[in-house]
């Protein structure tokens, strides 16, 4: 069984958030809703609050197999200003393991220099953060171990990108087919 953490800071966007934590633990993996802050109640961009699972320091990083950031504002700028954040992201992605963000947080993952050369996507506007990245106009790019995504009408289609990488694409698929989602076909 896969084990993810989903890290969040105040301000992040709740739907690419918990639209990707449901599909996830749909599919059968632990998916941890980890606050960045020093609480466990979160409150998104949209003055959404839900508690989290765990707080960062009581995460054992090393147990888990990702680490996927929501975008929003000002999550994202939440979660580039912190220092345990962006040094978790880099240990994943240097362990091999898969990282993940959507809508302005792959400028995150731009910022800790591991985009260079890499294909990847995010929200309109935000391209010049991504720091030598490729940038394609998709609703999911997935190159190596990291995988991007432009925002919040694109967050299922990021959680079933999750699920595929970690299955296969009939997984994906059925699971897709079982919320009444037909999958973007122009991957």
């Amino acid at each position: 069984m896969k084990k993810i953490a989903m890290l969040i800071a105040s301000g992040y966007e709740e739907v690419e958030m918990l639209a990707v934590v449901d599909v996830l633990r749909r599919a059968g993996m632990v998916c941890d809703i980890v606050s960045t802050t020093k609480e466990k109640l979160v409150t998104s961009s949209h003055h959404v609050t839900v508690q989290a699972d765990l707080l960062f320091e009581e995460a054992d990083f090393g147990s888990y197999d990702a680490l996927v950031i929501p975008g929003g504002l000002p999550g994202t700028t939440n979660l580039a200003a912190h220092a345990g954040t962006r040094e978790q992201l880099l240990k994943a992605y240097e362990a091999g393991k898969l990282v993940a963000a959507i809508c302005a947080a792959p400028t995150v993952l731009g910022g800790i220099g591991i985009l260079q050369g890499v294909h990847a996507t995010c929200y309109p506007g935000h391209e010049g953060d991504l720091n030598g990245a490729i940038y394609e106009v998709k609703p999911v790019v997935v190159e190596g171990n990291i995988i991007t995504s432009r925002g919040m009408g694109t967050a299922i289609e990021f959680g079933l990108t999750i699920v595929e990488y970690f299955t296969d694409k009939k997984t994906a698929d059925a699971l897709a087919k079982k919320i009444i989602y037909t999958r973007l076909q122009f991957l």
